[in-house]
């Protein structure tokens, strides 16, 4: 894992460091995240779709978390003009991917879920899918920080100028 400290602090220079580009396709991907995410599962209100059990109180900080974390994921394949990407700075991507297909998992309704369903039934979806869902939703957050602070902290490990 890279949560060391001082990948973290690699990371907070790293997001000093970005520009507005950057910064707008994180706020642009994190919007495109929850609204992916957030429209199919219900927790976000739309005509489109529904849910058979209310939302969780929980869904909605899972939810806001996945999809700052996944801006920032994003952001980080934003090329900075004065920068060559380093050739090992595809760490996390797929961790990325995998939090951000957990979190739809974790924030949609248990009744809902067509595997769940049919591996469980109804009850069996309610009784035992449902109480492992809030874990999902920890386990996503966590892979998309991790994966977060791995693309940030390789911005500034060790950055090659443009001219070399």
């Amino acid at each position: 894992m890279s949560s060391s400290p001082r990948s973290v602090s690699r990371a907070a220079t790293a997001l000093r460091s970005w520009q507005v580009r950057q910064w707008a396709v994180a706020g642009l991907g994190a919007l495109a995240t929850a609204l992916v995410v957030g429209v199919p599962t219900a927790v976000v209100p739309s005509p489109l779709f529904s849910r058979s059990v209310p939302v969780q109180w929980w869904n909605y900080p899972a939810l806001s978390a996945t999809a700052a974390l996944a801006g920032i994921v994003l952001a980080t394949y934003v090329q900075q003009p004065h920068r060559r990407e380093r050739s090992g700075a595809r760490d996390g991507s797929r961790l990325g991917a995998a939090g951000s297909v957990l979190t739809f998992f974790a924030v949609g309704c248990p009744v809902c879920n067509k595997l769940a369903l049919v591996l469980l039934g109804a009850s069996g979806a309610m009784s035992y899918w449902a109480p492992l869902q809030p874990l999902l939703a920890v386990l996503s957050v966590g892979l998309l920080t991790e994966a977060a602070l791995r693309r940030l902290s390789s911005q500034t490990a060790c950055p090659v100028p443009a001219s070399a």
